[in-house]
């Protein structure tokens, strides 16, 4: 036969080889002898064997395990019956197939798919499964608990635009270095995404051991990480979520401390989970997914809020703000799919759609009207879209596609926005001048634009923000902010909007101070596109403020 294989007697409880081929004695026979002993491997087949016969089966396989020369050995075992009559007793047929090699593969296959192969760390999957061994096979005190705490990596995307993948591969093997230095004996360090790691610790002493790990984690990336001939600090987010119990589910622990650790990357803390933390994260992906079927499918709407001329009460335009009922979600604020837009990147596509529906609208209106209407709309952009998108491109089309004049659609831009990026911002303010759009700059007071960069720009408005305008009447040092940019407008020849006027004695008293254009609730909250004409059409003929 091709495997090792022999044929045995059992005669009181004792097994005897009858006949043996050289594979058999070469694998079981010499092995035993040079072990001077019968090994342990030995043993079970042996063990195995006996039990075998002890039954009525006719045939039964195992696999056996022994240390070798060169490491582990694997065999599958097979045993069976021979046929017997009165002038011979039961023999059997003993055989064994040498499965060390596959069994090799088998261990190295599974090692490349739990482990990370950059840095020779447990990977998402190998981490899991080492949560669940340690759980399952420590010794844990009463009332012990387990905690898992995320790192997520900062700017380690511009590492690698900057340097190159390779400056970034070598960066993340010396983070992975120095984060394993900072665990204690018994604590796991995996490495659960592109930027991510994470780390699983046994708890004795609950939040308080959590925060001495995390404390010997910054003294690790405290030191910069010399690459090439730069040295790179290291920041990183960090986000905790401790376990109640041992049965709690490890997957949940570590989604939780996911949620943590992108509130950390916001707040510039550390962050430990907190009950609700992980629903909102869920409807932050929820609103995500549903927005992107929104946007595709037509499922979004715009609303139009008027802008009063103060002195003469007559309607200048509408602003623009998108809206959005769902089947699903129901009514979603905007301030709420927004946020999750530039998080997610959908905020191009949503406000690509929202320049092109508003000049569209434009359109329309110019259509029932008979005429080009003497109002324009207003359409804010998002500092994500003005970072990545092309904006002046796109309001190009937009303008083009719908016939309307440049200068009946601004662009709202934020100070941030201008702040975060300066010379790009010069560019895109300056080509959208080139489509004759007026350039609007949004909630003002509120950033830390500087006057002569606010000189050198093609502004035309300034919004003042509504935190200034609401409660200016019984805030004397607001009222003296909005006297300051009004003061301010005028000598850079620049028009003024205030925004969130509610009552009409805020109407006046900004009127009085000389501004130019008013938007809020006192005068109409956002209506739908049919309702907005219909409000222009009802006062065309002027009204006084």
């Amino acid at each position: 036969m091709s495997q090792a294989a022999a044929i045995l007697s059992h005669d009181d409880n004792l097994l005897s080889v009858v006949e043996a081929n050289d594979r058999f004695l070469q694998a079981f026979r010499q092995h035993q002898e040079k072990d001077g002993a019968i090994s342990q491997a030995a043993t079970v087949w042996r063990d195995r064997i006996l039990k075998f016969i002890q039954t009525n089966h006719v045939a039964d396989s195992f696999e056996i395990r022994r240390d070798g020369k060169l490491g582990p050995e694997y065999f599958m075992c097979t045993i069976g019956r021979l046929p017997a009559d009165a002038d011979h007793p039961e023999l059997y047929l003993f055989t064994a197939t040498d499965r060390t090699s596959e069994r090799t593969v088998e261990k190295n296959l599974r090692r490349e798919l739990l482990s990370d192969g950059l840095t020779a760390l447990p990977n998402r999957t190998g981490f899991g499964e080492e949560i669940d061994d340690r759980i399952a096979n420590s010794v844990w005190p009463d009332n012990a608990q387990f905690g898992i705490i995320a790192i997520d990596l900062s700017r380690f995307s511009r590492v690698n635009e900057s340097l190159g993948p390779m400056a970034g591969d070598e960066l993340l093997i010396t983070v992975a270095k120095r984060l394993k230095s900072s665990l204690r004996q018994g604590d796991v360090l995996a490495r659960i995404g592109g930027n991510d790691f994470a780390i699983f610790a046994r708890l004795n002493n609950g939040l308080s051991d959590a925060l001495h790990i995390v404390q010997r984690i910054k003294e690790a990336l405290s030191s910069p990480i010399r690459l090439s001939d730069l040295q790179i600090r290291v920041d990183c987010a960090i986000g905790c979520a401790l376990s109640t119990s041992l049965s709690d589910d490890p997957d949940d622990i570590v989604r939780k401390a996911q949620a943590a650790v992108k509130i950390a990357k916001c707040s510039g803390k550390v962050e430990i989970y907190r009950n609700g933390v992980l629903k909102e994260a869920q409807r932050r992906f929820s609103i995500e997914s549903r927005l992107r079927d929104a946007l595709a499918q037509g499922g979004l709407s715009l609303a139009y809020q008027p802008l009063i001329h103060l002195h003469t009460g007559e309607i200048t335009g509408f602003e623009a703000l998108a809206r959005w009922d769902d089947a699903e979600l129901g009514h979603v604020s905007p301030v709420e799919f927004i946020a999750v837009a530039e998080e997610s990147g959908l905020i191009t596509p949503l406000g690509r759609w929202a320049a092109y529906e508003a000049a569209q609208a434009l359109s329309r209106w110019d259509a029932r009207f008979g005429q080009p209407m003497p109002v324009g709309v207003n359409v804010n952009l998002s500092p994500i879209q003005m970072a990545r998108d092309d904006v002046a491109s796109m309001f190009e089309e937009a303008l083009r596609y719908s016939g309307i004049a440049g200068h009946r659609l601004t662009a709202e831009v934020t100070e941030s926005a201008i702040i975060a990026d300066p010379d790009k911002a010069r560019k895109l303010l300056f080509a959208l001048k080139d489509l004759q759009m007026p350039i609007a700059m949004d909630d003002f007071g509120t950033g830390f634009s500087n006057l002569a960069s606010l000189h050198s720009l093609p502004i035309d408005i300034l919004k003042i923000d509504r935190s200034f305008v609401s409660n200016m009447l019984e805030d004397r040092d607001k009222t003296v902010i909005v006297r300051t940019i009004l003061s301010l407008a005028e000598s850079l020849n620049l028009k003024v909007t205030a925004e969130g006027i509610e009552t009409q004695e805020l109407a006046h008293a900004l009127q009085q101070l000389g501004c130019w254009q008013g938007q809020g609730y006192y005068f109409a909250k956002p209506m739908a596109e049919q309702d907005a004409f219909d409000y222009w059409r009802a006062r065309w003929n002027f009204e006084t403020v």
